[in-house]
Order: structure tokens, then sequence, then C-alpha cells
């Protein structure tokens, strides 16, 4: 029988909360920091986190490559330490799965073994198929588990999906929500008018990826006429990389757009300046200036520099941080105080023991 989402979980996903794209703790001979991974997932809880995403872009693809073989670690080792916060409120586990059919249905089996609700299902690396065949494995996922659903843009191995792909793949039973991080504003709109057109409408919540609009993207209302009535839809929430770091800042940040929703939008010029700000400090983070190259090593400086991780080090060695994007990230720091959470870090972190 296929695995469905809790209902709590069910209605606390499509209320919209907070999912950091968890990243991956290494050594110095970039072999996994158990510690430091760990630590990471009790900062995310600390801060506010609604649950996380791991074995996802953020946490390295490599992961997955058959002589660093750690996937079902890390997977295993979040699911730990959520078990042992024994939160009081609802945590959504999120196991990011990846590759073929045979590998993404492989993939979500391990997630289940660790009690994970939903897998974010990647598009990526799949160029040579055709979208009825990417059809075809959502479905055969979604048979194993409910599907988060995933428009990665092309400058990090998506691609571009047609607005009917959407239409279809919105009608999968057991696809729970979407993230759209597509980076564009034409392919975010077909998959929102997708959802929207579906049968299937209320049963998908909307998440942002595009981390280059987040605070725009939460405000923004979707209104189409369809067979004459009026449809509205908007992204509830995020699942972000930009969410990994200054947590406890996006985590008020969020809270404040979803006030502002519930009051009639009544300071949404305030916000939408605020995301601009929101923008610059993403760009400094994720390298966009060097087509995202610096993507990753970028969370981590953050993360190095508050404590929260010893070093850079990516499993590929040749990903590193790009010429100026150390000196980006101290200039966004310092204009934006407001939006980083170092003195929360420094508490977190005196409070720490393994």
């Amino acid at each position: 029988m296929t695995n469905q989402l809790k209902p709590e979980l069910k209605q606390f996903l499509d209320a919209g909360t907070f999912i950091p794209a968890h990243p991956l703790a290494l050594t110095a001979d970039r072999k996994l920091d158990e510690q430091g991974q760990r630590l990471l997932t009790r900062y995310y809880m600390a801060a506010g986190s609604g649950g996380i995403a791991i074995g996802v872009h953020s946490t390295q693809f490599e992961i997955r490559d058959p002589e660093i073989n750690l996937y079902e670690t890390v997977l295993k080792l979040a699911a730990e330490e959520i078990d042992k916060a024994n939160l009081d409120r609802p945590f959504i586990k999120v196991a990011g799965i990846c590759g073929p059919t045979e590998q993404a249905v492989q993939e979500a089996k391990t997630a289940l073994k660790y009690g994970y609700d939903i897998g974010l299902l990647s598009m990526g690396g799949l160029q040579g198929w055709t979208e009825a065949e990417i059809i075809d494995r959502v479905k055969a996922v979604a048979e194993v588990m409910p599907v988060f659903g995933f428009y990665l843009q092309p400058s990090v191995g998506g691609r571009i999906f047609t607005y009917d792909f959407w239409l279809q793949f919105a009608e999968i039973k057991n696809v729970v929500a979407i993230k759209v991080a597509a980076f564009n504003r034409y392919q975010t709109l077909d998959v929102v008018r997708a959802v929207c057109h579906s049968s299937r409408r209320e049963e998908i919540a909307l998440y942002t990826g595009n981390d280059d609009n987040i605070v725009a993207d939460l405000l923004t209302p979707y209104k189409f006429e369809i067979n004459g009535q009026k449809i509205e839809k908007e992204f509830v929430g995020g699942l972000l990389g930009h969410w990994a770091v200054w947590t406890h800042a996006s985590v008020a940040l969020l809270e404040e757009i979803k006030n502002c929703k519930a009051n009639g939008r009544s300071n949404v010029t305030s916000l939408l300046a605020k995301g601009v700000e929101v923008t610059d400090m993403n760009a400094s983070i994720f390298d966009p200036a060097h087509a995202f190259h610096g993507c990753i090593p970028g969370i981590h400086e953050v993360l190095k520099r508050q404590g929260l991780m010893k070093g850079i080090w990516c499993l590929n060695p040749d990903e590193k941080m790009s010429e100026g994007q150390a000196e980006e990230i101290s200039r966004v720091c310092a204009a934006y105080p407001h939006l980083i959470d170092d003195d929360f870090v420094k508490d977190f972190l005196s409070k720490q023991s393994f």
C-alpha cells in the first residue's frame, strides 16, 4: 500500500512552513564530520524550522557516488537527531531523491526506512528522457511515498518543462507539494497555472525554491478564471538552500510575511523592500556572478564564520568559493544585520554537548 502523508503533517505542509536544504559537514580530508552534521540538524530545529530537506543539492549530489556512499548515512543521522529532540510540534522530514526510476524508487524506500515523510524528487540528470518517461518515473516514486515535485533551474542541472508536463504532474496521486526553483518568472507561472487548472489543486502545496525571489514569491497571489470560476493559489512556504543560513532570522521573516498576508497585506511595501535585501544576500552566497559555481561553498562559508561548520570543504575539491565571494558575504552581513542570526547561533552553540 502506498504511504500517505499523515493528516497533521499534510495540514502543516498546506499551511506553509520553513524547510531549509541541509548541507553536508566535512572534515579537512573530506570525510563526514558526524558531530558537525548532527550539530547542523540541531541548529535548524532550534532556529524554528518546520522541517529539513536532506540528500538534496545542498547536501551535495556526490554523496550518492559508490566510493563516497553517504546518502543513507546522512538521512539516518538527521532522523536520529530529530527523534532525539522529541519536538512538541510538527516537523517534516524531506529526503532528496535523484536518478533514473530504479534508483529513485530505491532512495524512496531508504527514506521510508528512516521515517521520512516526503521525497523531494529531482528531475536533474535526465536530459535524454521524454516528458512522458519522466511522468512515469514520478508515478513510480509516488507509489512508494508522498512526492514533493521539484522544478530545478537549468544552470545547476535542471531542465525546462512544458506547461502540459506540469498539468500531468499535478494530476499524479500522492504528489503533495511542488517546489519551484526555476529562478525564472515565466517558468514559475507555468507551474502555478498548471496546478490551478488541475483537478488536484486543493491537494498540492506550492513552495518557493526561487532563492532570487523569496519574499515576492511568498507575497504574490496568483489568480485565474477557470471554467467561469476564480481560482487563486499562492506559495505558502519555502524549501530553500538560502534558508540553510541565518535560519533563525529567516524563520522570523517568514512569520512576518504570513502575518502580512493574514492582515490584508498592510505592510507589503516594506516587506518587498526587505525582499530586495534578501536577494542581495542570496547573490553573495549563491554566486550567480560566476554561474552559481560557489553556491555550496558560499553556504558553508556563512556557517563556518558562525562556528556551525569547521570549514567550507566540499566532496568535489574543485568546488570552491569564487574570487570576491568572501568579500561579498562580508558586505551583505554588514549591510543587513537584521537578516543575520549571529547572536542566536552563539547562544545555541554555548548550550551544545556531544
